[in-house]
């Protein structure tokens, strides 16, 4: 078995707080030990042994529960045990505590549950020294480690016990990895009191592999990275069966649309652009991602030859291949929209004859595409196999569905669609839209978040129109219907979708096109479901030595490759003096900053700190963000001042300093050796230095005196 280091396992004196609590704390683990199906116990004997384990579970079997049972177990043996719960969304944080660890801990345990607007994660630190258990986002927790703030920082090793909710996700650049690079770092180095490690998961997944034996590596590398082995019931798994049966799963299939003039004229106009571009270049099917990649590229190729033309007309594409996408999905109404809301925008800013030619393009076509939109006629043929899907499983009054749209903008249309359906509210279809935190404009904010999952819950809500920030741990026990409506997604997603079907005979939907790519990816994903169970099955089976030196392996292999990639990326960003690259706006390509210039601020924000840098841009709407900063809050959106285009927003610093902040991908950047662009800051090949509050106040008031 692995686990941390054998001289780990503790040896302390039962002291302190808890020890008053000692009997009734162990009487409540008596209680929840009697509460736990045979299947439960089974899963937790591992991680009861002291030793590194992931529980490899159903969605809907109870992993939470049965980690609950071992933070319980393990704060009641150990008096300076100190557990944290680590979770990958937001709104997880407070279903935890709320649900789980409250009810079954909080009459004897001191937890505290810490998200992005709760305040305490400002003195992260200290509230780790004060508590027993916390719950929070894996960023969070990844933030206090970096953080050399006394009442900020944490090292893991203040922690006995780490619990990762969703841990498939521990692999790459995941935050979860990050976090789990310094432990098996550590390990490797001979560190002591390293915490014990519990990952939960209802997939580990294949990694992409579609042989056994590339499906047998990928879970070895999620127990490599997580220092775990793998553990699911033997024993019990009738019992599990019938604890967690499968919905019924039903193919919705809809006839092929042979008949599309709204799409077709979208084509004929991006077959214009086409030829106004003049360049000579293949593209791939419209309306497919691949035509995206087509479009994202020769944008690309556009700003860094500066040729405006090509950047433009690629740009617009992509708008046209979007409208076409929900054209596909959803309504024509709902693609008219979306072009019309770009075109809005780009009216007020034409600079050259590439903006007259695209704007007066749908502007001289935009009449006959409302009157194309308007036509019943040669409406999405998915849609009517939706309605008559929802309407099938809202018979029952009581029902309650979540819809898994792909993007935030198809949530948006779909609900738009569900609410203007007379059929749909007639069956008393209450829906809102599920979407992933963020400060976006197409962004939920945290509180709204939780106010629609609790709605839901609760049942003033029926149907979730979500993206798949609800796939993954979402706990409704009376969700009883599922449909997943044109998703292209793996395995993992595709059980964890069908598990938020808890209830008695629920059925989980599909509403694809016949022989289309979404039929064809589903069958392939219950092929690798398969697959990943015979591979987890064969892991299992490994002598427990060779488990070992294959874990070994990966983990060293890992380590040097970690290093490596550091020592590439830290020999990237000197490749040039900051004062040789130059910003350009990425629509108009005027020269506006240097890369000495800028400043990053709390290890996340990039502003520019040249007073000059004020002329290049205009100011708009204020930027709303549901939760408070300790040492900065956000200012007014900024935009370039010749074209428009939105560079980032102003940062009000410590209440004194207003600075621009910036989004990177809102410039190119020409070096010595030409032009270039980024998607995150951390790409850019100079050095960025740290904003020095002091330096730049001396310097902007000369005669203020702080020495």
């Amino acid at each position: 078995m692995l686990g941390p280091s054998s001289t780990l396992r503790f040896h302390f004196r039962f002291s302190g707080r808890r020890a008053d609590r000692a009997v009734p704390f162990k009487s409540l683990t008596e209680q929840m030990e009697n509460s736990l199906r045979s299947y439960q116990k089974e899963v937790v004997q591992v991680a009861l042994s002291g030793e590194n384990s992931i529980i490899w579970l159903p969605t809907g079997g109870g992993k939470t529960r049965a980690a609950v049972y071992v933070a319980k177990r393990h704060l009641e043996a150990h008096p300076k045990a100190k557990v944290a719960v680590l979770v990958n969304k937001v709104h997880l944080v407070d279903q935890h505590y709320q649900k789980e660890f409250r009810p079954h801990l909080g009459h004897t345990v001191n937890i505290v549950a810490i998200s992005g607007d709760s305040k305490e994660k400002d003195f992260f630190g200290r509230v780790v020294r004060d508590s027993d258990l916390v719950i929070c986002t894996a960023q969070i927790l990844e933030n206090a480690i970096i953080n050399t703030e006394e009442d900020k920082h944490v090292e893991l090793t203040d922690f006995t016990l780490l619990i990762i909710d969703e841990c498939h996700h521990t692999h790459k650049d995941a935050v979860y990895n990050k976090i789990m690079a310094r432990y098996v770092k550590g390990k490797m180095e001979g560190a002591r009191n390293l915490p014990q490690i519990l990952g939960l998961t209802a997939s580990p997944g294949t990694g992409g592999a579609k042989t056994l034996e590339g499906a047998v590596n990928h879970v070895l590398q999620i127990c490599a990275n997580l220092d775990s082995v793998i553990v699911s019931t033997k024993n019990y798994v009738p019992e599990l069966r019938q604890v967690v049966p499968r919905p019924i799963k039903k193919y919705d299939i809809v006839d092929t649309r042979f008949f599309d003039p709204f799409g077709d004229h979208l084509k004929e106009m991006m077959r214009m652009i086409h030829g106004y571009m003049a360049s000579g270049i293949t593209f791939r099917e419209m309306g497919t991602q691949e035509y995206e990649n087509d479009v994202v590229e020769l944008e690309k190729k556009g700003v860094r030859e500066e040729n405006r033309l090509l950047a433009q007309c690629a740009l617009h594409l992509r708008k046209y291949n979007d409208a076409l996408l929900i054209n596909d999905t959803v309504r024509m109404v709902d693609a008219l929209r979306l072009l019309q809301d770009f075109y809005r925008t780009k009216s007020e800013n034409r600079m050259d004859t590439t903006d007259i030619f695209l704007s007066g393009l749908f502007e001289e076509n935009q009449v006959e595409l409302r009157l194309l939109s308007s036509d019943a006629r040669n409406e999405n043929p998915k849609l009517a196999q939706l309605q008559r899907t929802l309407l099938d499983q809202f018979q029952d009054r009581n029902s309650r569905g979540i819809l898994f749209s792909k993007t935030r903008e198809g949530t948006r249309c779909l609900y738009n669609w569900v609410c203007a359906n007379p059929a749909l509210q007639r069956a008393d279809i209450r829906a809102a839209i599920l979407t992933g935190a963020g400060n976006g404009a197409n962004h939920m904010t945290q509180t709204s978040q939780k106010e629609t999952i609790s709605g839901f819950r609760v049942g003033d809500l029926n149907l979730l129109i979500s993206t798949s920030v609800a796939e993954e741990g979402l706990d409704i026990p009376e969700c009883n219907v599922v449909v997943r409506y044109g998703l292209l997604t793996n395995e993992i997603a595709q059980q964890q979708a069908s598990g938020r079907a808890r209830a008695m005979d629920s059925v989980y939907s599909v509403v694809a096109q016949a022989g289309g790519r979404e039929m064809r990816r589903e069958k392939t994903n219950e092929y690798l479901e398969e697959l990943t169970e015979r591979a987890v099955a064969e892991v299992q089976r490994m002598e427990p030595g060779n488990f070992r030196r294959k874990v070994s392996e990966l983990q060293r292999a890992a380590v040097i490759e970690r290093y490596a990639a550091f020592k590439r990326r830290e020999e990237k960003k000197k490749r040039y003096d900051p004062s040789l690259v130059q910003f350009i706006c990425r629509s108009c390509f005027t020269p506006v900053a240097h890369g000495d210039d800028m400043r990053v601020v709390n290890n996340s924000q990039h502003v520019n700190i040249n007073p000059v840098f004020k002329n290049y841009y205009q100011i708009g709407g204020q930027v709303r963000i549901d939760r408070t900063f300790e040492d900065w809050e956000p200012g007014h959106v900024i935009s370039c001042a010749a074209c428009g285009l939105e560079w980032g927003f102003e940062v009000r610093l410590r209440e004194v300093v207003v600075l621009p902040c910036l989004k990177i991908k809102s410039f190119s950047m020409k070096t010595p050796q030409g032009n270039c662009t980024a998607k995150q800051w951390k790409e850019v090949e100079f050095v960025v230095e740290e904003f020095d509050f002091t330096e730049y106040m001396s310097s902007r008031f000369l005669d203020l005196d702080l020495d």
